[in-house]
């Protein structure tokens, strides 16, 4: 069903926090949700724009004296009954969104047009409530409130995927060059063609002789991925994330890994030479190089598969390894549901606990460019191409194992009779 919205403002609509105006991010969480006709009015003015409403079967109203964000008005278009729903908080007040469908819409509507509030009509109507989920709305009509309102925000900055390295070595640094960013016009498609060419510049320096230019290379690389933490904080922070967004950044992050191993190959070609393992009857640096192309876009496309055909995400953070057949939504129907193998530390001896914990950062990127750094200032820059080649090729079997299962998942319910479903649905 098609959603059309209202956004209500007031004075305070031009006050901004964390680089947005109220009543644009109001503005953005209604396009989030998808709404094809958005009429913004003023509380206590004119109301004449609402009768380019008219006929509306389904209309969110979001109050915008206040900063307010996606999750307010998801869960009312995603759990809403038919008739009128209100997000509530914890403590079961109206929090500034309703979404009414169906007659309920005409009602609202005219209620809205002679002049009473959505506060008003919330609490006069039959609405059914819907809790709103976490950082969806705040206060912000005063200098204080917007304060608490941005630091309130800004713990979107922490994402559930995120592993150990991501939380306590780049989220600290990016978190605070991005509540810098959002206040500048930079938006996070601008900011990931930035890190592509910083990325360019340090794999150009990577791939030359000197190790001091290897070194600087590697260093330029992971400054560049902490400024690549932050145009998805700002996508998430200025609601600006799109498909598009999401595949760019995540498609400049594994093309860096390919380009980066094989610029640390060339460079060893040049630093050691050809005869550094003795003499054999090929250069076992160009070598190397071959065997890590192949396997790291092998990798790359397990994983995306993985990811687009049983995921349906654009993130490689939700790679799951492994996807069980559970019921759809519709008769005969099944989707694939990732499931998480987690090895609980109290089974293990204590001193194994931290180990295992820390395991599953290894192959991650932000652990491997931290580490190349560390290879590359002890001049260890030709133990580090061996680390990256290892690792391909594991990594290589890994995936690709997982992607073998996936396509007998998907066959064994095609076989079955079953329809199934896509993901992320």
């Amino acid at each position: 069903m098609t959603v059309d919205a209202i956004v209500l403002v007031d004075e305070t609509a031009d006050e901004r926090v964390a680089g947005l105006s109220l009543r644009e991010r109001a503005l953005r969480v209604a396009k989030k949700a998808g709404a094809a006709r958005i009429v913004v009015v003023e509380l206590g003015g004119d109301r004449s724009r609402l009768e380019d409403l008219e006929g509306t079967r389904a209309l969110l109203v979001i109050r915008a004296d206040q900063l307010v964000h996606p999750p307010l008005v998801m869960p009312l278009l995603e759990k809403g009954p038919d008739g009128l729903a209100i997000s509530v908080g914890d403590d079961g007040a109206y929090a500034g969104a309703m979404l009414a469908r169906g007659d309920a819409a005409a009602r609202v509507l005219a209620q809205l047009g002679e002049g009473r509030s959505d506060a008003a009509i919330a609490a006069a109507e039959e609405a059914a409530p819907v809790r709103h989920g976490a950082i969806a709305c705040h206060p912000a009509r005063t200098p204080e409130e917007r304060r608490a309102a941005q630091r309130h925000l800004y713990k979107i900055l922490d994402k559930p995927q995120d592993n150990a390295i991501t939380r306590y070595l780049f989220r600290p640094v990016s978190k605070r060059l991005t509540r810098m960013l959002v206040w500048t016009p930079i938006t996070p498609n601008q900011l990931s063609v930035m890190v592509a060419i910083v990325v360019g510049i340090g794999i150009w320096l990577t791939a030359h002789e000197p190790m001091s230019w290897a070194i600087a290379g590697t260093v330029t690389i992971l400054g560049a991925t902490y400024l690549d933490c932050c145009d998805g904080e700002i996508a998430r922070v200025k609601i600006m994330s799109s498909k598009f967004g999401a595949w760019f950044d995540t498609i400049v992050d594994e093309a860096t890994s390919i380009a980066y191993m094989a610029a640390l190959g060339w460079h060893c070609h040049l630093h050691f030479g050809p005869t550094y393992l003795g003499d054999l009857p090929f250069d076992p640096w160009i070598a190397g190089m071959v065997v890590g192309l192949v396997t790291y876009s092998g990798v790359m496309v397990f994983v995306y598969y993985n990811i687009i055909v049983g995921v349906g995400s654009a993130n490689s953070q939700d790679y799951a390894a492994r996807f069980e057949v559970v019921p759809g939504s519709a008769p005969n129907a099944v989707r694939l549901r990732p499931v998480v193998e987690v090895q609980k530390p109290r089974d293990l001896p204590r001193w194994l606990r931290p180990i295992v914990e820390f395991l599953p950062n290894i192959p991650r990127r932000d652990f491997i460019v931290w580490m190349a750094t560390a290879y590359a200032l002890l001049h260890w820059t030709h133990i580090s191409f061996a680390t990256h080649l290892v690792g391909g090729v594991v990594t290589f079997a890994v995936t690709g194992i997982a992607a073998v299962r996936l396509v007998l998942v998907r066959r064994s319910v095609r076989r079955a009779g079953k329809i199934l479903e896509a993901p992320g649905g």
